[in-house]
């Protein structure tokens, strides 16, 4: 483990570390384009040159490893001049359509000329680009060759990452331009515009949305398929910097080492128009929440006090792992524990050897791991009940069962009393029930997640629910309060408390540990 100094201060690293990932470490800013973690060195663009005591002239410091003794500068006059003169070459007949361009505000040739360039040019004369300018290359992402630095980037994620090879570069010098083999359909397109260093790659479903100085960032946790990957909502609650009247601008990755590194898939990118589109905004069956709360409080004690039997759950593997545990917590106590049934919103689907999962809902192991299996025939099953007047009342979190079981679906629904609808999306379900009760997205509220390996995982809102959703949790616990049942709540964290005394799967775990980049692994049953 070599120890070297930089900039004055000594670091000792592990064998093979280069001098740029050194340098990450002692949070010392080395500009790059060509470098990505993830991908493997290029070391062509050339920027992220430093000074090397007792070498000849600067070096590249992707590329140069770490060794005893080495002493590094960073920031000296040499090395400006040689980061300006490397910026100059890149802007030599790059277009200035910075005003125009969808990469303004993180763009590094941007960020770069601001901290390293601010050279007086010596090229005055009319830029001349013979590339083409934006055109798709497929359903998801623009390419712009006049704007392309060649860093590679995309080319390396292709050949590397997907290994479906539809990037290259072509011809030599100043002629060089990155080409693609075939059009860009692909489960992973979305990551080439996030690796791009400039607007060369653009994503269709972003341009010209929003400025990226008016995003704000907020961390949480993909509901697209069990692997759950890390991402962060970029969204926007202020209205007149918006072109579409949406809060949630875009989805993009979120680093994270153990689950999904810097990537993830279109699938869980583009799953996002949920969150504003097509929601349920009006309680139906009551004058409005507190006389919906009483309503359904008193259905259900006349109905226990007729049979632990005469009602029935149908939970989600959508839910969250506090709105599924406070749900046996409160429904187990007025009827049987078997009248909670677990279904399976999404048939599975698509699946690779990379990220995408063909389980499409986020916690199924987490209520595997809370005891919960899924239900078969349940529609059937139910029916039966109904037929024979056993079942009386249905409460439905969420899941569009018309859709998953048909005229079966209907026929359960109009044999039963009373139907509860508890979800946050317009279906065909939703109507032909008794009571709709509008709730809150996984983006508004806040819980875990339990992956398909068992990592546990907390999410927050990005933003509050709509005017007349509700976090499931607290829906929950305001029926418990009517209902006089005692239970944990109303936050995620006093119900995450109560489970991990509870739960064996969550035995010892602390939720103010499920910070932003921090997880735990489930015990899992």
């Amino acid at each position: 483990m070599p120890t070297l100094t930089i900039d004055g201060k000594k670091i000792t690293v592990a064998d093979g570390t280069t001098v740029l990932q050194a340098c990450e470490k002692l949070k010392i800013d080395v500009p790059r384009y060509c470098y990505h973690p993830g991908l493997s060195i290029a070391g062509n663009c050339r920027i992220c040159m430093v000074e090397i005591e007792k070498a000849p002239k600067p070096a590249i410091s992707c590329q140069t490893l770490s060794t005893e003794g080495m002493v590094v500068r960073t920031d000296t006059e040499q090395v400006k001049q040689v980061r300006s003169h490397i910026l100059e070459f890149l802007l030599v007949n790059h277009p200035l359509d910075c005003p125009v361009c969808d990469q303004a505000g993180e763009c590094y040739l941007q960020d770069y000329y601001m901290k390293f360039g601010l050279y007086d040019p010596k090229f005055n004369e009319n830029k001349v680009k013979k590339q083409k300018k934006a055109f798709p290359i497929g359903p998801t992402i623009m390419l712009d060759q006049e704007r392309c630095i060649l860093c590679s980037r995309c080319v390396r994620f292709t050949d590397e990452i997907t290994k479906s090879h539809e990037f290259g570069i072509v011809n030599r010098g100043d002629h060089s331009e990155v080409v693609v083999s075939k059009e860009f359909v692909n489960p992973y397109s979305g990551n080439v515009a996030d690796i791009c260093p400039v607007g060369a790659l653009t994503d269709r479903d972003f341009r010209f949305k929003c400025r990226v100085w008016y995003l704000e960032n907020s961390p949480s946790v993909c509901p697209g398929c069990s692997r759950g990957c890390s991402i962060e909502i970029h969204h926007n609650d202020r209205k007149s910097h918006r072109v579409e009247p949406k809060r949630v601008m875009r989805l993009k990755p979120r680093f994270n080492e153990e689950i999904n590194k810097w990537w993830i898939c279109d699938e869980g990118r583009y799953n996002y128009k949920f969150i504003d589109d097509n929601r349920i905004l009006l309680v139906k069956g009551a004058e409005d929440w507190p006389s919906a709360v009483k309503t359904l409080a008193s259905k259900l004690k006349n109905l226990a006090a007729l049979s632990p039997q005469s009602a029935a759950f149908l939970l989600s593997p959508q839910q969250s792992n506090e709105e599924l545990f406070l749900a046996e917590q409160i429904f187990a106590q007025l009827f049987d524990r078997s009248r909670l049934f677990l279904v399976r919103p999404n048939a599975l689907g698509y699946q690779d050897a990379f990220l995408i999962k063909a389980d499409k809902n986020p916690n199924t192991a987490g209520a595997r791991a809370l005891g919960f299996s899924y239900a078969e025939n349940i529609v059937d099953l139910l029916s039966g009940e109904a037929e024979k007047g056993k079942l009386k009342a249905l409460y439905i979190f969420g899941q569009d069962i018309v859709s998953l079981f048909g005229d079966d679906a209907r026929k359960l629904l109009k044999q039963l009393e009373f139907v509860v609808y508890q979800g946050s999306n317009r279906n065909e379900t939703a109507p032909l029930c008794s009571m709709t009760l509008p709730a809150a997205v996984y983006a508004e509220q806040e819980g875990t997640f339990t992956n398909c390996d068992g990592i546990l995982q907390r999410f927050t809102p990005a933003f509050a629910p709509l005017p007349e959703a509700r976090e499931g949790i607290q829906i929950l616990h305001d029926l418990a309060v009517k209902l006089g049942i005692k239970c944990p709540g109303p936050k995620a964290r006093e119900i995450f408390a109560r489970m991990a005394e509870k739960a064996h799967a969550f035995k010892g775990m602390n939720f103010d540990r499920l910070g932003r980049m921090a997880q735990e692994k489930a015990a899992l049953c």
